[in-house]
């Protein structure tokens, strides 16, 4: 009984992620305000900032943060992940986007983190801005920060475009890949 329940939750679970991901690849983006989105990305921000002190070393020198404070994922063979958040010159709002992935296979299964990409280079924020939508893993080189690349990582040894670092990971699924990941502006409402 507790693992039909925990299958039906799941379930429950992907079908409440794909959602607003039918609604925002159909054009009806289902936004957060900005007040909100502002607030949320500040704290998830220091939050890192804490916990790993190589990201708040790279603020420092990046030209500009995109930072999603909270991506849902769920799944059950077929999965996806959606979250908003915003990107930000020093400490000032420039746009708002939202993060969109689908993955199928052996998933079950619901989880939430957070993740903050420090745009290091022109390029890297021009294509952002002149894209239609930046998919994680084409473009700009982006590297995803573990523990093991925070170790000796500096801003002298940033040579890259991007580096991502993953934060807050909670739930029950196991790892979080960003690679295939969308990034689309959108509009929300003030």
């Amino acid at each position: 009984m507790i693992a039909l329940r925990k299958t039906l939750l799941s379930i429950g679970l992907a079908l409440s992620v794909a959602a607003p991901l039918v609604a925002t690849t159909s054009g009806m983006a289902i936004a957060a305000t900005k007040a909100e989105i502002n607030r949320d990305a500040d704290e998830a921000l220091q939050t890192l900032y804490r916990t790993n002190p190589a990201a708040e070393a790279l603020a420092k020198t990046a030209k500009a943060v995109l930072i999603f404070p909270e991506i849902v994922k769920g799944g059950f063979i077929f999965g996806g992940a959606y979250g908003e958040g915003v990107l930000k010159q020093g400490v000032a709002p420039v746009n708002y986007y939202n993060s969109v992935s689908a993955s199928w296979g052996l998933q079950v299964g619901a989880q939430t983190y957070g993740y903050a990409v420090f745009l290091m280079t022109e390029k890297a924020l021009e294509f952002l801005d002149k894209t239609a939508g930046w998919e994680l893993g084409v473009g700009p080189t982006i590297v995803v920060v573990n523990e093991g690349v925070a170790k000796n990582l500096s801003t002298t040894t940033a040579k890259e475009d991007a580096y991502a670092f993953i934060f807050d990971q909670t739930g029950l699924m196991a790892g979080v890949q960003i690679e295939g990941t969308k990034i689309t502006k959108i509009n929300p409402v003030d």
